[in-house]
């Protein structure tokens, strides 16, 4: 499949605002926390709709306007040229994201994650140094 640019930009828009649990619906939260997953990146989203055979693009240098530190969205299409879905189960951007949010916490490089950090704080002690504050002139 062979992406053209000009067509990208009329693609929908998904960033990873709209499904991370951690944030508030008045920060940018589309779905309800209890289907959202927490803190997605750009890559997971777009592996998760890669998964779904839709096709999607990440662009890293746009950031949502409410939370501009965080950089990255996807663009991602629904329909093909001649208004089939990609995917019959993908009707709508909301579908689309509930279904990203189902698959993000499954994404392989979570689980990866979360075996290291399991073999590693069993064996590393909290250390945490009792000095800090403000010095007096």
């Amino acid at each position: 499949m062979q992406i053209e640019p000009s067509n990208v930009k009329k693609w929908n828009i998904i960033y990873p605002v709209y499904i991370n649990s951690k944030k508030t619906v008045a920060e940018g939260r589309r779905i309800s926390t209890a289907k959202a997953c927490e803190n997605p990146t750009c890559v997971e989203i777009s592996d998760c709709c890669n998964y779904l055979k839709i096709p999607c693009v990440i662009e890293t240098d746009k950031a949502y306007p409410r939370d501009f530190m965080q950089r990255g969205r996807i663009r991602f299409q629904l329909k093909k040229e001649d208004g089939t879905l990609w995917n019959a189960e993908i009707g709508s951007k909301k579908q689309l994201m509930l279904r990203v949010a189902e698959l993000v916490p499954k994404h392989h490089g979570r689980t990866k994650k979360q075996q290291e950090s399991a073999n590693t704080s069993t064996a590393a002690g909290s250390s945490k140094s009792g000095k800090g504050g403000k010095k007096k002139k």
